[in-house]
């Protein structure tokens, strides 16, 4: 496995890792509660801009970035999205 990049999400370094935790974790939850595609890609790349993702988490409030961009009730600390 590559050296995790600080300013990497999970699907960008370890697949095994992303698919056990994001994969996985979004399975779970009930469709309903899920943004599209769209709006989780738009809020992903407003992630990798930021300075506070480190290895696909964010470190203002530990969540996995992933899995929070793709909840409807998901919203970033810093109000960027």
């Amino acid at each position: 496995m590559p050296k995790p990049c600080t300013r990497c999400l999970l699907k960008d370094y370890s697949k095994e890792v992303y698919d056990r935790l994001i994969t996985e974790g979004l399975k779970a939850l009930p469709p309903e509660d899920l943004v599209s595609d769209e709006v989780t890609f738009a809020r992903l790349d407003i992630c990798k801009e930021c300075g506070k993702l480190n290895q696909g988490t964010c470190l203002a409030c530990g969540c996995y970035v992933e899995i929070r961009a793709a909840l409807k009730t998901g919203k970033c600390p810093y109000s960027k999205w």
